[in-house]
């Protein structure tokens, strides 16, 4: 059998070849993340965000013919190996780390809202409200020893 048929070239494919590349482009995004690990959609990281939504733009460049299927899962594959040494490098050294997925900030601690903090993550007064309603069920700041935003952009409350 002509995989031709199935497969197409350039840009000019048919809706056929288009589905079936898009069923190879799925296996290959599944053996990608699978390689990289759970973390590229389990943190939500900026670190792993970019890397999941690049992930989807090459592939999607393979399956409309727009680049050379071969080439995109390349480009795919080498996108998933530095994402995984990174997060490993990451690990062993936090001064890596702080470079590739940042770091939380306090935003409030022990009655004294950080203001620097607050302007740097662009966080303000009525966002901490909402968060300690949401977090705490409560209207008032009296419960809250701290709140942080996280390295994936959550804000968290804790309880004195």
């Amino acid at each position: 059998m002509d995989l031709s048929i199935l497969w197409g070239s350039g840009e000019h494919l048919s809706p056929l070849q288009m589905g079936f590349r898009a069923f190879i482009a799925f296996f290959v995004a599944l053996a990608c993340i699978r390689l990289g690990g759970m973390r590229i959609l389990g943190k939500k990281t900026a670190f792993d965000s970019i890397v999941a939504i690049m992930l989807g733009a090459i592939l999607a460049r393979g399956v409309v013919g727009a680049s050379p299927f071969i080439a995109t899962v390349t480009a795919a594959v080498v996108l998933v190996v530095i994402h995984r040494v990174l997060a490993l490098l990451a690990m062993k050294h936090a001064w890596i780390g702080k470079i590739v997925k940042g770091e939380h900030m306090s935003l409030y601690r022990d009655g004294q809202m950080n203001e620097r903090n607050m302007w740097k993550s662009a966080i303000s007064k009525d966002d901490l409200h909402e968060s300690v309603r949401l977090e705490l069920n409560s209207e008032s700041f009296e419960e809250v020893k701290e709140i942080t935003i996280e390295k994936n952009g959550h804000v968290s409350v804790t309880k004195k």
